[in-house]
């Protein structure tokens, strides 16, 4: 039975193989998959043939770094689901473990372990495909864990060494450039080494209330495997809202897709995104309010308003009081 990966992976494969003079239309029917892969990120596909489109595009656009080329604008919320439920874990180490502990919901052919000894921490990965190469895939696996963890441990870090088995590309110049030059091939494994003192670091976006809802979406579309546009729509928006940069535009280009297409998936599903966008603040807020630990103007922020006066409109207008009213109603324990 063939392993499958959600559609997610090709994020950016059209933009990349364009750029190389590439058809993505023919590599993509070469290998048999629907062009819907590049705009579902939610679509099931087998793993061997997400392999075979990279190896492919990489001999036919020449270039020996096609999967890292792929890796360099990946976003946390490209993993979907998996990540809100990393984005809220109170440290690093729990951050990678989540990512490991849920890895075969994003690819089943992926095998993903953390070992810590000595102040070392190893994040090993490997492909278990078939016959055929898979530098690409594995670049474009290892690339993506390395801008995952600096999302977490900020712009400056790199790792101690980055870790490949396949040999050296004919030009490191663009490994050198996304990893540093602690890169190394024909190494015993692929992944990325680290320090443990990397791994205790504290995640200060971690929120155990969005931690208790994220959980809870994951398990609730676990069991139906590919999601609707509106659960993409709420995840991805529950990854962006604290940023700010919430808009319909920001959703469409992690969904990679137009505005016009988000707004016609939702109306099929009988929403909008407005209603889809004020449900999550409702919710959140909800959660917010009644934990009473933060102050408003925080909670003004992490539902994705640009102040403090704009979210209490909202509020009052969404539930008919003000905010600071319903606070001191709480009990508290």
């Amino acid at each position: 039975m063939s392993k499958l990966v959600r559609s997610a992976s090709l994020t950016n494969y059209a933009e990349v193989a364009r750029a190389a003079g590439i058809d993505p239309l023919a590599l993509l029917a070469d290998v048999g998959l629907s062009p819907a892969c590049l705009h579902d990120p939610d679509l099931r596909i087998p793993s061997e043939a997400v392999r075979g489109l990279l190896e492919a595009s990489a001999i036919a656009g020449g270039i020996d770094n096609f999967g890292l080329r792929m890796a360099e604008t990946r976003q946390l919320s490209n993993l979907g689901a998996v990540a809100l439920v990393a984005r809220e874990e109170p440290t690093v180490r729990r951050v990678v473990r989540a990512l490991v502990r849920h890895s075969r919901r994003l690819n089943e052919s992926l095998f993903v372990k953390l070992d810590e000894a000595e102040g070392i921490a190893v994040i090993r990965e490997e492909l278990l495909l078939g016959q055929g190469g898979s530098r690409q895939a594995t670049e474009l696996l290892v690339g993506v864990t390395f801008r995952n963890l600096k999302f977490f441990l900020g712009p400056a870090w790199n790792p101690l060494r980055v870790c490949f088995a396949h040999p050296a590309p004919r030009d490191p110049s663009l490994h050198f450039r996304v990893f540093g030059y602690a890169v190394y091939f024909g190494q015993d494994f692929n992944g990325l080494v680290c320090t443990t003192r990397d791994m205790d670091a504290p995640n200060p976006m971690a929120d155990p209330v969005m931690a208790r809802y994220a959980r809870q979406l994951l398990e609730d579309s676990s069991g139906s495997g590919r999601m609707s546009t509106v659960d993409s729509v709420r995840h991805i928006l529950l990854v962006l809202l604290p940023s700010g940069q919430c808009s319909i535009d920001q959703v469409a280009q992690q969904l990679g897709v137009d505005r016009r297409t988000v707004h016609r998936r939702l109306l099929r599903e009988g929403t909008t995104f407005t209603e889809v966008m004020n449900t999550i603040r409702r919710e959140m807020s909800a959660h917010y309010i009644d934990d009473g630990t933060r102050p408003l103007s925080q909670v003004a922020e992490l539902l994705g308003f640009s102040a403090l006066s704009a979210f209490s409109r909202w509020y009052k207008q969404q539930f008919g009081e003000v905010a600071g009213r319903r606070r001191r109603e709480v009990p508290r324990t």
